[in-house]
């Protein structure tokens, strides 16, 4: 990979962060729920004075911890960009809710439209890092070591540690708030959507995208190779 390709493909994963908060952003404004690696945040959130972002940057830095202790030795250099990576995420997060400050969906038919357009965003923006092949974010990082270390098939764990953050947030919102604060049905139809989303868009789109990161010219060479 040379230096051109390097650089549009982390111009392009961090074009994918801000869609990724932005579809964050419009599922949490639903007020259904929010996606299950935000739902602890989000029910932090709630009822203390740090925002959604601010939660989502520590709760990140919380799973990269997470990752050392699983992987110790084996942890990999590059999982280091996690943390630069989930601080842009958390600050892209707090700017797309403040940039639909005046957004608020009344009624419950307006407030799904909201939570599947979000879902929609939230898929193409997975669509994107992963596309981009150059990192990951933190939720995806920990399903990967913990796949990696006890060889578990990936989508399974992954299911079933974004179950796990659900229950935990629920929980959580019974114990500081005495009700279901936070996780909804939203959350439930995020967990399925966002992935069948996002592995559609990479089924249309993955290829073309692929080219124009690569920069390949008409004779299938990358750029900077000779002919």
């Amino acid at each position: 990979m040379n230096r051109g390709e390097l650089i549009r493909r982390y111009l392009f994963f961090t074009a994918g962060l801000f869609v990724n908060a932005l579809g964050v952003s419009l599922i949490t404004k639903a007020r259904l729920g929010t996606s299950p690696i935000t739902s602890i945040p989000y029910v932090l959130d709630i009822g203390f004075a740090p925002t959604l972002g601010m939660f989502t940057l520590v709760f990140n830095l919380l799973l990269v911890a997470l990752q050392l202790g699983i992987l110790r030795r084996r942890f990999p250099r590059h999982f280091w960009l996690e943390i630069p990576v989930t601080l842009g995420f958390s600050c892209f997060i707090d700017l797309t809710m403040s940039m639909l400050t005046a957004y608020s969906p009344q009624g419950y038919p307006l407030q799904v439209l909201s939570l599947l357009l979000g879902c929609l965003v939230l898929g193409f923006g997975v669509f994107m890092e992963m596309a981009a092949g150059v990192v990951m974010l933190p939720g995806e990082c920990t399903v990967s070591a913990i796949s990696t270390t006890w060889h578990t098939d990936f989508g399974k764990t992954k299911v079933a540690v974004d179950v796990t953050m659900a229950v935990t947030a629920a929980v959580l919102g019974l114990l500081l708030y005495h009700r279901l604060a936070g996780v909804r049905e939203g959350t439930i139809l995020s967990a399925l959507l966002v992935g069948m989303i996002a592995r559609t868009f990479h089924s249309r789109l993955n290829g073309g995208i692929q080219h124009v990161l690569e920069h390949r010219d008409g004779s299938g060479a990358s750029e900077g190779q000779a002919a």
